[in-house]
């Protein structure tokens, strides 16, 4: 293997272990166990175990961000984008990548490089809202006096919705989080209840 193709090796059976023990529950001797091979080979690729689980953690969910933007390219105008966004945004309750982000949050006090990593790509997810409803007061669709704050709002409820499907099972249904947070998104966008209908 070219060194590249080993240092993505090891990140895959990282997210393998992640998956099936959690991110805090990964060690360097289950990735190596897991590839075949000896815990000297995952040190020589990566400074810290921590660096490990920041990158795998990193591609898995950079895969959402992916599927959300070509989501969003493909709905239209703002209102359509921001219905879009909910959809993509809302797990299913086998969703394995919120259950890493579950995980990463869980993490991210006790791991700087995690934390970094989950900092950032929250970031993007908020920067995402943020140029929707921009656009959408651009053009007069949408009343939003603060889409910054607006958009951390809407990232809220999402995040806190899709805890409660991933985590709870039942407690909230997936399609409960995204009628509930398209109401949320009808409210800070100063649009009627029903504007953004859910097809």
């Amino acid at each position: 293997m070219s060194p590249g193709s080993r240092r993505q090796a090891i990140v895959d059976a990282t997210l393998r272990v992640a998956v099936a023990k959690g991110l805090g529950a990964t060690t360097v001797r289950e990735v190596a166990a897991e590839m075949g091979t000896s815990s000297g080979l995952i040190h020589h690729y990566f400074d810290s175990m921590d660096d490990v689980l920041a990158e795998a953690f990193e591609q898995a969910a950079g895969i959402d961000l992916q599927r959300a933007a070509v989501a969003l390219a493909r709905a239209g105008g703002p209102s359509a984008q921001l219905v879009a966004f909910v959809q993509s945004y809302a797990p299913a309750q086998s969703d394995w990548t919120m259950q890493l982000w579950l995980d990463a949050w869980s993490e991210a006090a006790r791991r700087p490089a995690l934390q970094s990593v989950s900092r950032r790509l929250n970031r993007e997810w908020q920067a995402m809202i943020v140029g929707i409803l921009e656009q959408g007061v651009a053009i007069g669709a949408f009343v939003c006096p603060d889409p910054q704050a607006a958009a951390w709002r809407l990232l809220s409820v999402l995040d806190g919705l899709a805890l409660q499907v991933v985590a709870h099972g039942s407690t909230v249904t997936r399609d409960q989080l995204v009628g509930w947070a398209t109401e949320a998104a009808e409210r800070e966008c100063g649009l009627a209840a029903g504007s953004l209908a859910v097809t």
